[in-house]
């Protein structure tokens, strides 16, 4: 029998991707968060984020991942 392959989510926080990570893998068991992607300088003019600011977050949730 073939296996079918898992979904792969993707959760969209504007400005709050960090938090909710935090939270989320706070409240399910085997959870982690794996990597932190923030802004640089460069490109400011057209993102508008401040550097350092969060831009990705990847984390696993009871083993599934979400990627960035």
């Amino acid at each position: 029998m073939d296996l079918i392959p898992r979904i792969t989510p993707c959760l969209w926080f504007d400005d709050q991707a960090a938090p909710a990570a935090k939270f989320y893998t706070g409240i399910f068991p085997n959870s982690k968060i794996q990597r932190v992607v923030r802004y640089g300088e460069a490109g400011h003019e057209i993102h508008g984020r401040a550097a350092g600011s969060v831009m990705a977050v990847s984390f696993e949730l009871d083993g599934q991942a979400f990627p960035r």
